[in-house]
């Protein structure tokens, strides 16, 4: 089955640029072969990170990603069934964000600026609302 996965967490201060980098060489090595696809925004202190792909690799992904020591706090915001990827080429994009400096610069409404919020601070629940809020970062 199908299936897409969406958590916060708390980026540790050892996890530098270069850190990220790994990260993202790791995915575009490993994720290909195992159809995975997604996106990463992250800032200076958070990941919000949305996995996508068959629902048992996803599971099994999400286990190692909460053991990783780059970040601590691990929360799922949403874990979902799906019918198509959002990011179906994608394996794995990637955007840095200023948390204390985002500006809605698209057609984003305050909703989706308080989902987003609420995806910070891992108090999300709305799992279609995560994915429609995520999404406007990349389009």
């Amino acid at each position: 089955m199908l299936s897409q996965l969406v958590y916060v967490s708390k980026r540790k201060k050892n996890c530098t640029e270069e850190e990220i980098d790994k990260i993202l060489a790791k995915c575009k090595q490993n994720n290909p072969a195992l159809s995975i696809t997604g996106v990463l925004l992250y800032s200076k202190d958070k990941f919000i990170q949305l996995v996508e792909g068959n629902s048992q690799r996803i599971m099994d992904l999400y286990d190692i990603i909460k053991k990783d020591e780059r970040h601590e706090s691990c929360v799922m915001i949403s874990y979902n069934p799906i019918e198509e990827k959002t990011f179906p080429s994608w394996h794995m994009g990637s955007k840095k964000i200023e948390e204390s400096n985002i500006n809605f610069e698209t057609t984003i409404s305050k909703e989706d600026e308080k989902i987003f919020n609420s995806i910070l601070m891992g108090t999300a629940n709305d799992g279609d609302k995560v994915v429609k809020t995520l999404r406007k970062f990349f389009d």
